[in-house]
């Protein structure tokens, strides 16, 4: 296993990490403690969780994920063998209110108590890496390519500056030992690194964003900031919820499958991504690799990917998945990617 260091900190972390938004929905306490287990015998060192999960989010299962991995991390006497990063939830008052009485924005209230109950469900005194999970403002994130121009003008959103300063304070007190940012934009981004540079304040270290064969859009504008900024990627979604895998190919839906439980998620599954992953799929098998393999190895070897987040159901593909950390596509395998990119570019944005 490669380690890659977290932006400019101390944190040296698996190039693969282990998400874990099934446990608790599609895996069970046991499947979960198995999958853990697994990714650490492998050298993965480092576990992404967040108060949201499990996937799909509902008031009965909400803080389950954390639990689990709260019950694991006290059965086997192993925290400081695992960087540990989870979230604190953004607005959403109309499908979260079941979130401290659904006022949840990135304020001190919200962002103090959302890190009391992960603490308490992980069973640990401080996170390694604590991010906001999306941002409390209006903004073009979760598969929009055009900026939701507010009408009427928005109203109570958090300013950035706040939301820096609580999680700055929480380094400060120990809970934390660094902070990052999920599903934010180019100026989101820079707005964070600015204020950490002009106040003196905690540094975000990495932005978890969606990227994968299907959705390459972190490469306009994000993938320079972060580079020159040393904010590593932590790319979700990298099999675009198993597509790339080319098991739903010609409208299959094996049984237990994420999309044959959970339809509603179209967002990689449109005609435009279909047509995309058989293009990829049939190079991959040319190239005599796994389809889901080829797409992983795309991932981590980019220059501005700091780790790859997997998430898997069976052990199976959590093995298929993790051992795609050996794989290097070559320049003709690039550039036959390339070439399909162009055809169709960013499918499921």
């Amino acid at each position: 296993m490669e380690y890659r260091q977290l932006g400019r900190s101390r944190i040296r972390v698996s190039a693969i990490c282990l998400g874990t938004m099934t446990f608790g929905e599609q895996n069970t306490e046991a499947e979960g403690h198995q999958q853990l287990d697994y990714a650490l015998e492998q050298g993965i060192n480092f576990i992404d969780t967040a108060e949201l999960y499990p996937i799909p989010p509902c008031r009965e299962t909400q803080g389950r994920t954390e639990t689990i991995i709260g019950n694991w991390l006290k059965k086997r006497n192993n925290r400081d063998q695992v960087i540990l990063a989870t979230k604190v939830v953004g607005p959403g008052r109309d499908w979260l209110d079941h979130f401290r009485g659904g006022d949840n924005r990135l304020d001190r209230k919200n962002i103090e108590a959302a890190i009391e109950g992960s603490l308490r469900r992980l069973q640990t005194d401080y996170i390694d890496y604590y991010q906001v999970h999306w941002p409390d403002r209006q903004t073009n994130c979760f598969g929009k390519l055009e900026f939701p121009w507010p009408d009427p003008p928005e109203t109570g959103e958090i300013p950035i500056e706040e939301t820096l300063e609580v999680l700055g304070d929480l380094v400060k007190s120990g809970k934390v030992r660094e902070i990052g940012v999920s599903n934010e934009t180019p100026w989101g981004t820079l707005r964070y690194l600015c204020l950490a540079e002009e106040r003196g304040w905690a540094r975000i270290q990495g932005i978890q964003n969606p990227y994968s064969l299907l959705n390459r859009s972190f490469e306009v504008g994000l993938s320079e900031i972060t580079y020159r900024e040393q904010v590593g990627l932590l790319a979700y979604s990298p099999l675009g919820f198993g597509v790339l895998s080319g098991k739903y190919l010609g409208g299959r839906r094996p049984a237990g499958a994420r999309l044959t439980r959970f339809p509603d998620y179209t967002r990689y599954s449109n005609p435009r991504a279909e047509a995309a992953t058989a293009a990829y799929v049939e190079l991959a098998r040319e190239a005599g690799m796994d389809p889901a393999q080829m797409a992983l190895a795309f991932v981590t070897g980019r220059p501005f990917t700091t780790s790859t987040i997997i998430g898997a159901t069976t052990l199976e593909q959590l093995r298929t998945d993790i051992d795609s950390v050996n794989l290097q596509l070559d320049a003709p395998l690039l550039e036959a990617i390339d070439g399909i990119h162009q055809r169709y570019p960013n499918p499921s944005p």
